[in-house]
């Protein structure tokens, strides 16, 4: 994959102006101090930025939640560094909330990491998987609270209710989001109360109420405020206006569908992580009759999948991103965005493998 300059270089003058005296060798040199513009919409991946076309807010952004930082970010600000931390939340066993990737590296590749130094090559040779989380949280600034302040856990993209990307650290860091695949992945934790079995544990009807018109909207309980939703005054509507049912790793479950605007937001996503890393196909795990699996994959599947997968297929005990979940969407619109509608390489895609053909058969 040939990655030209204006994918990694933000718009605006003073970046037309450095494109400029890279690629023609013009010996005009940008002005010392002048600002390098950018639009609000890109990622980071290995210190370089990619464009989404849909927001995206830093960690390094006011408004941004930053996963690098040892205090607690919700706590009273006497009590957030890392001692009072520790002593308080017994989840919280070490400051840090990621580490490196460094699985199949060698020691020289390691050195060379340990301090930061990765290149976007190097990177792409190891990232293969994008995870799909519902956080059960309901906004994403709880789910950094608990995640961050709470769990000791981290995630490298956070997606709220209005369609807003958080990111919270660069793509480099291996978060721990996803278990078995953290050292390969990048994750996602989706604004969403979440798929239940049992209707008295269920937290939707506290989430989600009817209007007068018969509409259904997301109600943020008046504990959490505001929500933290960067959209001012932001009405969110899940996508299809019933609850729903399906089965994700043999139990029926019943869910809410996500936003529009986080399907929005979600497709401009996908669609740039698997245009920035080659390896991660675009598709979802199938059987061998082509049909979505519900249920986690077999270790030498799981070993040897690379694509897009939810939570669910990496445990058991997971069944996020839930039945709601439009998969099929997800994958047809983000093909679309990249221009292709083909499953590309095998590997997103269980189908033809003898092994997965006899684990998942035709229907």
């Amino acid at each position: 994959m040939k990655l030209g300059f204006r994918h990694i270089v933000p718009g605006g003058f003073a970046a037309l102006a450095l494109v400029l005296v890279l690629t023609t060798g013009c010996q005009t040199t940008p002005r010392a101090g002048a600002p390098l513009v950018r639009r609000g919409d890109e990622i980071m991946v290995a210190g370089q930025l990619f464009h989404t076309g849909t927001r995206v807010v830093l960690w390094t952004d006011p408004g941004g939640y930053d996963g690098y930082r040892v205090e607690r970010r919700f706590a009273p600000l006497e009590k957030a560094d890392w001692d009072s931390s520790h002593a308080a939340v017994k989840y919280l066993t070490t400051p840090n909330r990621y580490d490196r990737r460094r699985a199949d590296l060698t020691e020289e590749e390691i050195e060379q990491v340990r301090g930061g130094g990765w290149d976007l090559p190097l990177l792409q040779r190891v990232v293969d998987q994008f995870v799909y989380h519902y956080d059960v949280c309901g906004t994403s600034r709880q789910c950094f609270k608990v995640l961050h302040d709470l769990r000791g856990l981290s995630v490298h993209f956070m997606l709220d209710l209005d369609g807003t990307i958080y990111q919270t650290v660069d793509l480099k860091e291996r978060t721990w989001h996803a278990t078995t695949s953290n050292t390969r992945s990048v994750g996602i934790e989706i604004a969403n109360m979440g798929a239940y079995g049992n209707p008295a544990k269920s937290p939707l009807p506290e989430w989600y109420v009817r209007d007068a018109d018969g509409r259904t909207r997301v109600t943020i309980p008046e504990r959490f405020g505001d929500g933290g939703l960067l959209t001012k005054n932001f009405v969110g509507r899940p996508r299809l206006n019933e609850p729903v049912v399906g089965m994700v790793q043999g139990q029926q479950l019943t869910q809410y569908d996500f936003t529009p605007e986080q399907y929005a937001a979600l497709v401009r996503l996908t669609a740039t992580l698997c245009r920035v890393f080659p390896k991660i196909t675009c598709d979802y795990p199938r059987d061998a009759d082509g049909q979505f699996i519900a249920r986690r994959l077999p270790d030498e599947m799981l070993a040897n999948y690379n694509g897009l997968l939810g939570h669910l297929h990496i445990q058991s005990n997971k069944v996020d991103p839930g039945p709601a979940f439009d998969w099929d969407y997800i994958v047809a619109e983000s093909r679309r965005l990249m221009g292709t509608r083909t499953v590309g390489t095998p590997g997103g895609s269980v189908r033809g493998n003898a092994a997965m053909q006899a684990l998942f058969p035709a229907r």
